[in-house]
């Protein structure tokens, strides 16, 4: 269907219609940024109102990353200088960060750790540390341990982790330009498993790989097909010593551009500023 009109479709997305990959979506190309983002925003007063969700993470595991993904300072690919380099940390360091963030009010603390995946062991001693949050603090506990399967997802979810993140990072037709090392459709199977396990899902990107709008677009539709209600948004942050250390960083109307476009299709989930936005 052809969409011509933005102020018609904030009504209509207000009122229950959704986007889908059949609309023409090619107006968010031309649309006047400032007319994009003010519906946007009404969508977003109607939809969500005025919460902020805050989420803070841990780097639980740093560096030697086998993967080869293009944007990344972690990756055992790239002479990056990346300095931080550790296995995963103690339950005593998780736990410290954990009460600090509770007590500064924040709603949900993710532990990320470098590499594909955890091991059965790794997996018992982070388990061990969520016991521990769980017990001390009232803050929500999220994890990103890599391409977990439905048996490792549950383990997690049964020590007190409610949300499992796994970024998709772009499109299914531009990943493979990204990373070689791993799939998309691994990804879609650990978020798969991870509803199965029980747990809510997190997914969403890096704007300024060299992808399209076209393609952020397409990983959006994605993560929402997956039920998906938790969509980061990260900005590239190019380093030196990797493949994208000469790509230009987005533009402050190309990034809202991206929050926009999102927001109309995604409408009522939380859009996190991610990676990047310092920038």
């Amino acid at each position: 269907e052809l969409i011509m009109n933005i102020t018609e479709l904030t009504k209509e997305i207000i009122n229950g219609r959704r986007l889908t990959r059949d609309d023409d979506l090619s107006f968010f190309e031309t649309a006047d940024l400032e007319e994009l983002a003010a519906g946007a925003n009404e969508i977003r007063q109607a939809l969500c109102g005025n919460a902020v969700d805050l989420c803070t993470i841990i780097n639980g595991r740093a560096g030697k990353c086998s993967e080869n993904c293009k944007f990344c300072a972690q990756s055992a690919h790239y002479n990056t200088g990346c300095t931080e380099v550790y296995d995963l940390l103690p339950t005593e360091d998780i736990l410290r960060e954990a009460k600090y963030n509770d007590q500064q009010g924040v709603l949900r603390y993710s532990i990320v750790t470098s590499g594909k995946r955890l091991s059965d062991e790794e997996l018992d001693q982070v388990c061990e540390s969520i016991r521990r949050i769980k017990a001390e603090t009232d803050i929500e506990v999220c994890f990103s341990f890599g391409l977990l399967n439905e048996d490792q997802l549950r383990k997690v979810r049964e020590a007190g982790a409610t949300r499992a993140h796994c970024n998709l990072e772009t499109s299914r037709g531009y990943f493979p330009e990204i990373c070689t090392t791993h799939t998309y459709d691994q990804k879609i199977e650990t978020l798969k498993a991870a509803v199965a396990a029980g747990l809510s899902i997190c997914s969403g990107g890096i704007m300024g790989l060299g992808e399209t709008l076209e393609d952020r677009v397409d990983m959006v539709f994605t993560v929402k097909e997956l039920g998906v209600k938790s969509v980061p948004v990260n900005f590239l942050n190019p380093i030196p010593g990797t493949p994208y250390e000469n790509n230009r960083p987005l533009t402050e109307e190309e990034a809202r551009q991206c929050v926009a476009v999102f927001r109309f299709i995604i409408p009522d989930a939380s859009i996190r500023l991610a990676g990047g936005r310092g920038l």
